[in-house]
């Protein structure tokens, strides 16, 4: 599960550490992005332009966009079988751009809040989550593009937080996803947990909680 993640380094520090290509969308640094809000995307592996898509999977053929809430994640074991990931999986892949996200330890005591904690790779340099997107148009006429992180099952330091964790995809296989040439099985073994020993992470107040709360202080290690 990945429902909150930040993008907070400076577009030119992103494009020099990702080796991203032109930035045309207008990014600013985001401390609690949530479900439904704008996502920095890349979509193609030569060009790599970044640009902002609605985050919560609308499939092309869906009826409600309302779905899209319910398809924030994608479990990469079941992308060839689900009608709503399957042919983004075969044409439609996206890189996601972040530098960490959130998970939610469970207290010992049901009435006790569950005590929100800050992943980010130890060398605090940006990432990019592997994605799906897809192309939506209303009845109306509305035209949106969506997206959606794919997740796999934790590594031994996630798992005792949550049993599912985002797939973050090193440089070398970046651009590999994006290739439109990419078939499974070659696809399915980039789907895999991130190394535990390159990931830190530190509590975080409860502000994180509030998807209005956007601000450095979200961040901020806790006791």
């Amino acid at each position: 599960m990945c429902g909150r993640f930040t993008l907070f380094l400076d577009p030119g520090e992103l494009k020099e550490e990702l080796d991203l290509g032109p930035i045309e969308a207008e990014l600013h640094a985001r401390f609690n992005i949530a479900p439904t809000q704008p996502v920095a995307v890349v979509t193609e592996p030569v060009k790599r332009q970044v640009e902002l898509y609605k985050w919560g999977l609308i499939p092309s053929w869906a009826k409600d966009p309302t779905i899209g809430s319910r398809l924030i994640n994608a479990r990469c074991e079941t992308l060839a079988e689900k009608p709503a990931f399957r042919g983004a999986f075969e044409r439609r892949r996206c890189l996601i751009l972040a530098d960490g996200f959130f998970e939610w330890a469970h207290p010992d005591v049901k009435t006790v809040r569950k005590t929100p904690y800050f992943f980010h790779l130890a060398s605090g340099k940006p990432f990019t989550f592997a994605g799906l997107w897809e192309f939506w148009r209303s009845e109306a006429g509305e035209a949106v593009h969506t997206c959606t992180i794919i997740t796999c099952p934790a590594n031994e330091q996630i798992a005792p937080f949550h049993d599912r964790m985002p797939v973050i995809l090193p440089g070398e296989v970046r651009w590999k996803w994006l290739d439109p040439a990419a078939k499974p099985p070659e696809l399915n073994r980039y789907l895999v947990p991130y190394p535990a020993g390159e990931i830190a992470y530190h509590p975080v107040s409860t502000l994180v909680n509030n998807p209005a709360a956007d601000e450095p202080a979200v961040i901020r290690p806790v006791n």
